[in-house]
């Protein structure tokens, strides 16, 4: 009788030492994931947002492109995806984007005529305050 109890406390021990293993690999790191997983970053901060020219300098012809990036970015400078953006100072209205997973919104902007230009973006309605130069020669 002894032996059985023996061998019923040993096969008990293996379980619960197998159960704390399978709690100590699996449940516990995903609850420390869940628990630390940062939310989407949905508050834009104007502040940390900016535009900038990945090339502000181009030929009048109708057909070279200046490109201008707008950063949407949140308060921890990450990109806020989804949110409406719009470039003007071109002088035929407003172009319209809209941030992707990084926060960026991405215009290319061309002319026929010669001439530097001062273009603002606004991010969901709000100037942002710094503007940027482009222009355009033959």
């Amino acid at each position: 009788m002894k032996t059985n109890k023996l061998y019923v406390w040993l096969l008990l021990s293996a379980f619960g030492v197998v159960f704390i293993g399978f709690m100590a690999i699996k449940v516990v790191p995903s609850l420390f994931v869940t628990w630390t997983k940062a939310a989407p970053a949905t508050k834009v901060s104007l502040s940390s947002s900016y535009l900038i020219g990945g090339n502000i300098l181009a030929k009048a012809d109708g057909l070279d492109k200046c490109v201008v990036n707008v950063f949407v970015l949140d308060a921890n400078s990450k990109g806020v995806r989804g949110v409406a953006v719009s470039l003007s100072g071109m002088g035929g209205g407003e172009l319209q984007a809209v941030s992707d997973n990084e926060g960026k919104a991405v215009f290319e902007v061309t002319s026929v005529e010669e001439g530097q230009y001062t273009l603002s973006a606004s991010i969901g309605g709000v100037p942002l305050d710094r503007t940027l130069r482009v222009t355009f020669r033959n």
